[in-house]
């Protein structure tokens, strides 16, 4: 395939239950037409909603994206603890005795803020060069670090079983809600799994925004290219930087761009986007200390 003609941008899938980020990916590769795909935060198989997948020249900005803040909707069942801490593994416990609303109630603010959590064994997270999840499998289980994460808001609401509350998460990147939701289960002293999960946002992109894979499949091929969202996107909250043609050519050919010749003003190590004279963005770039001052360095161009 002509990589100039090659469709790019960002596409917002709701992922549905049962198959992997993976899967997802595979099925966008055909749609697309192109192997440069990628996405930017594994779902696991009975995960469901956002996914933020990356096609074409956009596939080389995941790398580059930092680990956002999150919205998620939970399951929370109550009276059951697991290997995996959710519905899908080993029941290890059962308990009859189910905390009242009130009492569920009372707890939830106090998993708000800044709280530990120790990664959960069936995760990607890697220790010495392994999955966890890869370990788990074969029965291991080692010694995993708490983490701090924060959690900017919890909500919890009930619902028509005594066990069950749905969990509203707004969280740091990094944290895992089956964790969140066997931690609250542990403190209310009868165990809890994660019963269901929905990514409702991510990377700043809304699950309104989604489209699934079946609606995917029945439109055409020009109906699916004009939902690509431009790769600047995923770089919005970055300053943007405004280049002449004289200094794109030189920015395009690895040279520093130093902000004096532009009258511009930015911190050590900020991102920015990098945009030629007509506002089209190409590239991605840092600010970094040189001899002569501060200056921008593209260290990943989009645009040919």
């Amino acid at each position: 395939m002509d990589m100039t003609n090659e469709p790019s941008g960002v596409l917002i899938v709701r992922k549905h239950a049962g198959v992997t980020s993976h899967d997802i990916v595979n099925k966008i590769r055909r749609l697309f037409n192109t192997k440069r795909v990628g996405h930017t935060g594994t779902l696991d198989p009975m995960a469901t909603g956002v996914l933020v997948v990356l096609v074409g020249r956009a596939a080389k900005a995941s790398e580059y994206l930092s680990h956002d803040a999150k919205r998620y909707r939970a399951c929370l069942r109550l009276g059951l603890t697991t290997d995996s801490e959710d519905v899908t593994g080993n029941l290890l416990t059962k308990s009859q005795s189910i905390p009242s609303r009130e009492d569920v109630f009372a707890m939830i603010p106090r998993f708000r803020g800044k709280i530990q959590q120790i990664p959960p064994m069936y995760s990607a997270l890697k220790v010495g060069g392994k999955k966890l999840v890869d370990l788990a499998r074969k029965g291991e289980v080692i010694e995993r670090q708490a983490r701090e994460i924060e959690i900017f808001d919890l909500l919890a609401t009930e619902t028509d079983r005594a066990t069950d509350y749905i969990l509203d998460v707004h969280c740091s990147g990094g944290t895992y809600i089956r964790t969140l939701c066997a931690d609250i289960g542990a403190s209310l002293g009868c165990g809890g799994v994660m019963a269901s999960l929905e990514r409702t946002e991510t990377s700043g992109f809304s699950i309104n925004e989604s489209v699934t894979i079946a609606e995917l499949e029945e439109m055409t091929e020009a109906a699916r290219i004009a939902l690509l969202i431009p790769t600047e996107e995923l770089f919005r909250d970055c300053p943007k930087v405004t280049l002449s043609p004289f200094f794109e050519k030189l920015c395009r050919g690895g040279c520093e761009i130093y902000l004096k010749k532009l009258g511009a003003h930015h911190p050590v190590g900020t991102r920015v986007r990098i945009c030629s004279q007509n506002g089209a963005f190409f590239a991605l770039g840092e600010i970094k200390e040189y001899e002569e001052g501060l200056a921008i360095k593209a260290i990943k161009t989009f645009v040919l």
